[in-house]
């Protein structure tokens, strides 16, 4: 990836978004908007969901688990921030509003094969299209590894607009962490839609604060 972005002219964008705005009562996040170009979003392929592990998350993600069994004792042990038993599931049924503030009230869930079915017909058609579906967790994985990964990751999205929006980073982070958490997106982003090709242009900016462009002729080395 060093080869394809001016790692300086990024940092100096990040630095300057890191600048702008006035101060907030909160920690903003960092974000990361990536505009695409020359995607056809009629092809599956290009229709992507993907979980990305940063080298240097901004916060730890809150994890809940939709377990039973051996597996509810599995995920207990790996730290996850809260368990949802079956039969919370199955309460869950219909109930629109409390199946939106779970959505909201955690950034990744896990489940174990059996439940997904059931998952499927009660949080699905709420959870899906936020792309929060929870990763099922094959027999024999290390449960412990994954909530550990999840804690670290972010979710790359591109569907309807060829637009992938993701947090990469606090305020309180020094800009090189954050621009380490950038490259290994834009390295993701480049195995699949080589940036050479499709890569508009970047924004990175704060919560609350004005966008910072980087245009591609800008953070594409020639």
């Amino acid at each position: 990836m060093s080869a394809v972005i001016n790692k300086e002219v990024l940092l100096s964008k990040i630095k300057e978004a890191l600048r702008n705005g006035k101060p907030r009562r909160f920690r903003q996040s960092v974000e990361l908007i990536v505009v695409l170009r020359d995607v056809d979003l009629n092809k599956p392929e290009n229709r992507i969901n993907l979980l990305v592990e940063l080298p240097h998350p901004p916060k730890p993600n809150k994890v809940a688990a939709f377990a039973h069994g051996a597996f509810e004792t599995q995920a207990k042990n790996a730290g996850v921030d809260a368990i949802i038993t079956r039969d919370q599931i199955e309460s869950l049924a219909g109930n629109k509003r409390a199946i939106r503030k779970l959505a909201k009230q955690y950034d990744f869930f896990i489940a174990p094969p059996d439940l997904m079915p059931l998952l499927g017909r009660v949080i699905g058609p709420i959870f899906g299209p936020r792309g929060k579906m929870p990763e099922v967790a094959p027999p024999n994985v290390d449960i412990k590894a994954l909530v550990e990964r999840l804690k670290r990751s972010v979710r790359v999205r591109l569907r309807n607009e060829a637009v992938v929006k993701v947090r990469v980073g606090s305020e309180t982070q020094r800009p090189e962490e954050i621009l380490e958490n950038i490259l290994v997106i834009l390295e993701e982003l480049n195995r699949r839609f080589p940036l050479r090709q499709h890569l508009r242009g970047i924004y990175i900016k704060k919560t609350m604060g004005p966008p910072v462009v980087a245009r591609a002729l800008e953070v594409l080395v020639r």
